[in-house]
């Protein structure tokens, strides 16, 4: 990666200019302007500061200091190393207690790392290659054969996925692909995008809401997405809180017994 070329390309991604980045950065236009043309070579410290000014994802300020040719300052642990103990713990304990709707853990590219039980009731019927830890949520949505043919308002979630895969060009090309004829927005859809699903509970309206770990300075970490779903009437409500019921009493009832 040549490092000028990513910083102004990082710069104009983001609609700044040479003069903003460089108040923000704490230094001057000109050493700004001498660093993107490669007629200046940044130190470590400016490479993160600039980095940090840009507000860049943590990956993204290691890819930047090692094209200046310096050691990555963030570390990516494995989340089931030791390091990230704690936060497991901590996955674990919000998603049981977002019982008895739906919730579930993914990493920047949409791969599922964990979910509650709740979040069978939306899998139903989705091929068993679309469904568990290790698959793409973002594909078990659209695809045939995962949640698309039970979403009452197939275009306005696509579109809603779709938006969020700037970053994953190949994945939003394919799914794409599942949906070409999206119809036009309708204009005004609300305080939020619904979720309408299908379900042997009957009609599940879902509105989701997306938490993040904002202080973190560890790779892993920064990039899990806890996707948390919660009910938009009355109805849901009383149906996720049925199945549950329904799956505790099945999981509470001894083997042989019908």
């Amino acid at each position: 990666m040549n490092f000028p070329r990513a910083l102004r390309e990082r710069r104009t991604r983001r609609h700044l200019s040479q003069l903003d980045l460089a108040l923000r950065a704490g230094t001057t236009q000109r050493h700004l302007s001498f660093i993107e043309s490669g007629r200046s070579v940044p130190g470590r410290n400016m490479v993160v500061r600039l980095a940090e000014s840009l507000e860049l994802p943590l990956r993204e300020r290691n890819e930047l200091l090692l094209a200046a040719g310096y050691a990555p300052a963030y570390p990516e642990s494995a989340l089931d190393g030791p390091a990230l103990a704690p936060v497991r713990t901590a996955i674990d304990h919000i998603l049981r207690g977002h019982l008895p709707y739906p919730a579930l853990v993914v990493d920047h590219g949409g791969t599922l790392i964990a979910a509650n039980t709740a979040f069978d009731l939306l899998t139903e019927g989705a091929a068993p290659e679309l469904v568990g830890p290790g698959a793409n949520i973002y594909r078990l949505a659209l695809h045939p054969d995962g949640l698309a043919p039970r979403i009452r308002n197939l275009d306005e979630w696509a579109r809603h996925i779709l938006v969020r895969l700037g970053h994953l060009e190949e994945l939003r090309a394919e799914l794409a692909s599942y949906v070409p004829q999206l119809d036009a927005s309708s204009g005004l859809l609300g305080f939020a995008v619904p979720l309408r699903l299908r379900s042997s509970y009957g009609e599940l309206r879902l509105m989701t809401t997306v938490t993040t770990f904002a202080t973190a300075v560890d790779v892993t970490l920064a990039e899990l997405k806890l996707e948390a779903f919660l009910p938009a009437d009355a109805a849901t409500a009383e149906a996720l809180a049925a199945a549950a019921a329904a799956a505790a009493t099945a999981v509470d009832q001894p083997p042989g017994n019908m």
